[in-house]
């Protein structure tokens, strides 16, 4: 390993390379990816980096007090095989000390992440293609205003481990290529959802709703956003009603991942995650 190396948080414009890495690893962030990661816990962003030089990275991001979750683990291409990624591991998890640490591990690592203490808890499986019908509803769902986010802030927190209002104020503030919807029956919220503009495509997440009916509702106001374009969405196989919609609009998959947690499994309902938020900040 070469003495230069050392693991540090990510300075200004740092996170933004780590994006592009993962871009060119097929893990296809949005656009705009990084506004909202760095209000999620600004603490929580590293890279290793040979004097002023980045050669990979991670993210563990702390949620409350007892919750975080990992992610945009990378080592560059030019750099692996080195020891560089461990080192990194190393001081991320350190971080989150005491907490439940939770990723989305693709196939190829799970034995890894295994053997560093991470239990599956269920399979997530990315939907994809252009949607060539739109789900039919009862209810109809609307644009989110910005100014008006602290009921869906209070849904959010029943169906999220732990509370992360800074990160939704700025996942789901309105900016082009961006959009949040929320459902309502009885003046009562039933689910919301955000689509985002991404590398390739649109990314809908998270998806949360009371019960399918409410989810297409969701779908059929945000999935037009993608104008065509293919549409992407992280969707528990548990959850089969939530498959049933993403088929029904003519998707397919494409890509599979395994929550993982070190640490006690928070009860999360996935009947109601209809769509994964994004497989980086969980």
């Amino acid at each position: 390993m070469n003495s230069e190396f050392a693991v540090r948080s990510m300075r200004p414009g740092e996170l933004e390379l780590v994006l592009e890495w993962a871009r060119q690893e097929g893990w296809n962030p949005g656009l705009d990816d990084s506004l909202a990661f760095l209000e999620a816990d600004p603490t929580g962003f590293f890279v290793g980096a040979i004097g002023e030089v980045p050669v990979g990275s991670i993210s563990v991001v702390k949620y409350g007090d007892s919750f975080a979750f990992l992610g945009l683990y990378i080592v560059h291409p030019d750099f692996r095989g080195k020891g560089y990624g461990k080192a990194i591991w190393q001081t991320g998890i350190a971080t989150a000390e005491g907490r439940t640490i939770g990723l989305d591990g693709v196939a190829a690592q799970q034995q890894n992440y295994r053997r560093a203490g991470f239990e599956p808890a269920y399979l997530t499986i990315r939907y994809g293609g252009v949607a060539s019908a739109l789900p039919a509803s009862t209810l109809v769902a609307h644009p989110v205003l910005d100014s008006r986010l602290e009921g869906l802030l209070r849904y959010d927190s029943a169906i999220f481990p732990q509370p992360r209002e800074a990160f939704l104020a700025a996942w789901c503030t309105g900016r082009k290529g961006r959009r949040t919807a929320v459902v309502r029956k009885s003046h009562k919220i039933r689910g919301y959802g955000t689509i985002r503009r991404c590398y390739e495509g649109y990314k809908i997440g998270p998806l949360f709703a009371n019960d399918a009916d409410s989810a297409a509702a969701l779908l059929a106001e945000l999935a037009p956003e993608a104008k065509g374009a293919t549409v992407f969405i992280d969707i528990p196989a548990e959850n089969r009603e939530a498959i049933a919609l993403a088929e029904g609009m003519g998707l397919q998959p494409v890509f599979e991942t395994m929550r993982m947690y070190r640490g006690p499994a928070p009860a999360t309902p996935l009947k109601h995650v209809f769509g994964v938020t994004t497989l980086e900040l969980g």
